[in-house]
């Protein structure tokens, strides 16, 4: 069976963009408030470090950015999809418990 995405809600992909762009600001975050301590703790005392502030900040800028890049892609999506057609997928089913070919 073969099926077209012609068309995407710009507004539910910024949704999706944003969370998953949150949950990668929060790995990220994660990271640069683990280098944050170590560095801290070379540093002489009063130098300042992002530290675990990161593991909020990073995922609230990502999740706007996210939100943001969503529907714009979604928008220009839309737009490339009505001059080509959009894009085409095929599914295959099998009945349950059959191994997929």
């Amino acid at each position: 069976m073969t099926t077209r995405i012609r068309n995407i809600n710009p507004l539910q992909l910024g949704i999706v963009y944003a969370v998953l762009y949150a949950l990668l600001g929060v790995i990220i975050g994660v990271c640069f408030a683990l280098i944050g301590m170590v560095a801290s703790s070379m540093a002489p005392s009063g130098a300042f470090s992002f530290g675990w502030l990161s593991v909020i900040i990073f995922p609230i800028l990502y999740a706007v950015i996210g939100f943001i890049a969503g529907l714009i892609v979604g928008f220009l999506y839309n737009l490339v999809a009505g001059w080509t057609g959009g894009i085409e997928l095929t599914f295959t089913t099998s009945p349950v418990g059959a191994a997929a070919p």
